[in-house]
C-alpha cells in the first residue's frame, strides 16, 4: 500500500484516515480518483423555508477541497461510515446505493446488535478495502463496475454447525471470529500455520474467486494451469481430508509449494500463491512509497536494491521483482526480530514457487489488459 498526501497541504496521509492531522481537513478514499482526498461539504443555497423536521434528510454531498478539474465532483459517505464509522470510501452524488463499492459486495453480515461484532466486521471491512485496492491497482476490479465476489460475514450459533470459511460459487465467506486475535492464532497453532491474517484470508479466497473467472473457462490457461498445479478434478473433499489427517508429519511441501497447506490440492496451490502474489504487490508498493534503499553486504561488497512500485514501473518485469522482493523481506524480517516479534515473513520461495507466481503474474497481466481494452471508448468512423 503507497502512502498519501493530504492533496490540502501535502502532510502524509494513510489509506484508513479520515481525518489529516497537520490541517483538520475531513478526508475519504475516493475509488474514482484511487486517492485519499482531502474533502469539504458542499455548501447549498439557503431553504426558502424551515425543513420539516419529519421528512427524511438527504445525506450530506462533499466535494474536494483541490481540485483541477472543470466542474468539482461531488460524493457522499458510504453509509456504513455515516451509520458505524467503519468505512472511509465514498460514494459517487448520483449512485443511487448508499453504500461504497466495498460495502456493497457484504450481502450477510453477523447480528450488530451483539456488542463484539461490530469491532469484529469493522476489522474485517478493512481488510477487504486494502484487498479491493490493490485488485483495483492491477485492473482486475473496476470502481464503475457491478461485477465482483459476494461476501458474507458470520458467527457461530448455538445449535448450528460452524461456520466455515471459504469460497463457493462466488461467494466468499469469513468466519468473524477470525477477527479476534487470541481465536486466529489459536487456529494458526492448532492448523500448523505459520501465517495467518484477516487480510491473507481474504486474498486467498479471493484467489479462488479468480480462478473461475480467469483459469476455468479458458482452455490454454487450464492446460497451463494443469502443467504445474497438477489436475484440480482430483477429490477435493478427499484431498482436504488427507490434508488436515496428515496434521503435522506431512511429506516435505517446501520444494514445490509456498505453503504446507498449497500442498493439499491444486486449487489450494492457486489460492495459496494468488495471496502470496497480492503480499508481494502491496509490500513492494510500500517498500517504494518509502522509497526505501536497501544495501546488503555480501562478498562482493555492498549490493543497493531500490524497491520499484509494481504499478508505475509495468507488470512485465517479474524478474526484477523477485530480484527487489527478497531484500525487502529480509530487512522486514530483521526489523521486526529487533523488537522481539516473529518473522513477518515465515516463507522461502522454491524454484517451482517461483514458476507459479509467475503464472499468475502472467494471468493478471493479461486479465487487467483485457479489462483496460474493453473500458477504452470505440473509435468513431470518420
Amino acid at each position: 500500500m503507497q502512502i498519501f498526501s493530504c492533496d490540502h497541504c501535502g502532510h502524509p496521509v494513510f489509506f484508513e484516515n479520515v481525518q489529516c492531522l497537520q490541517c483538520g481537513s475531513a478526508l475519504a478514499f475516493v475509488p474514482e480518483r484511487m486517492a485519499v482526498t482531502a474533502i469539504e461539504p458542499v455548501a447549498g443555497p439557503a431553504p426558502a423555508t424551515p425543513p420539516d423536521p419529519q421528512a427524511p434528510q438527504a445525506d450530506p454531498l462533499w466535494q474536494p477541497r483541490s481540485t483541477d478539474e472543470g466542474s468539482t465532483p461531488q460524493y457522499r459517505l458510504c453509509q456504513n461510515q455515516t451509520r458505524y464509522q467503519a468505512c472511509n470510501f465514498t460514494v459517487a452524488s448520483d449512485d443511487p446505493n448508499p453504500l461504497c463499492m466495498s460495502c456493497r459486495q457484504t450481502r450477510i453480515l453477523p447480528d450488530l446488535s451483539v456488542p463484539e461484532n461490530v469491532p469484529r466486521w469493522i476489522r474485517i471491512e478493512t481488510a477487504k478495502r486494502r484487498l479491493l485496492y490493490t485488485l483495483l491497482r492491477l485492473g482486475l476490479a473496476d470502481p464503475r463496475a457491478k461485477e465482483g465476489p459476494i461476501y458474507q460475514f458470520m458467527a457461530d450459533l448455538p445449535g448450528q454447525a460452524p461456520v466455515m470459511t471459504g469460497h463457493a460459487a462466488g461467494v466468499i465467506t469469513l468466519n468473524v471470529a477470525e477477527a479476534d486475535d487470541d481465536e486466529r492464532v489459536r487456529r494458526r497453532v492448532q492448523l500448523f500455520e505459520p501465517y495467518r491474517t484477516l487480510l491473507g484470508h481474504l486474498r486467498h479466497e479471493s484467489g479462488h474467486y479468480y480462478w473461475d473467472q480467469l483459469v476455468r473457462d479458458h482452455p490454454q490457461r487450464l492446460a497451463d494451469f494443469r502443467a504445474l498445479f497438477g489436475d484440480e478434478s482430483q477429490d477435493y473433499m478427499q484431498a482436504l481430508q488427507a490434508h488436515y489427517a496428515a496434521g503435522d508429519g506431512k511429506p516435505d511441501w517446501r520444494p514445490g509449494f509456498v505453503s504446507a497447506y498449497a500442498a493439499a490440492h491444486p486449487w489450494e496451490d492457486w489460492a495459496e500463491t494468488w495471496a502470496h502474489y497480492l503480499h508481494m504487490v502491496d509490500l513492494l508498493e510500500t517498500a517504494a512509497s518509502y522509497r526505501t534503499r536497501i544495501v546488503l553486504p555480501s562478498a562482493e561488497g555492498a549490493q543497493p536494491s531500490r524497491p520499484a512500485d509494481p504499478f508505475q514501473e509495468g507488470r512485465s518485469s517479474f524478474d526484477e521483482w523477485i530480484a527487489q522482493w527478497v531484500p525487502v523481506t529480509l530487512l522486514l524480517n530483521s526489523l521486526n526480530r529487533s523488537l522481539g516479534q516473529d518473522d513477518a515473513y515465515p516463507f522461502a520461495l522454491s524454484e517451482q514457487a517461483l514458476r507459479k507466481l509467475r503464472f499468475v503474474h502472467d494471468v493478471i497481466a493479461q486479465a487487467g489488459a483485457a479489462l483496460e481494452a474493453d473500458a477504452q471508448p470505440e473509435a468513431t468512423p470518420a
